[in-house]
């Protein structure tokens, strides 16, 4: 597993999150347990298979939902 910071642009309520990480959940290769959303720093933290899914494909699912990400940051477990 790695693990993944990924950084938005600044969000306008908590629901917003709140969408976000249920479509990162649903995601094949996330542990679904470590979505975590912060709301005051526009960011999510995640742990990700890396053999079964790219963090551009998480990218992808937030961008599709309208939400620009700014950058990610994975670090390999």
């Amino acid at each position: 597993m790695s693990k993944a910071v990924i950084t938005l642009e600044t969000l306008s309520c908590p629901s917003c999150l709140k969408k976000i990480e249920s479509a990162v959940k649903g995601l094949i290769g996330i542990d679904q347990n470590s979505v975590r959303g912060v709301f005051n720093v526009n960011k999510i933290r995640i742990d990700f298979d890396e053999k079964t899914l790219a963090i551009e494909d998480v990218e992808k699912v937030i961008e599709d939902l309208g939400y620009p990400v700014i950058k990610s940051k994975v670090k390999a477990a």
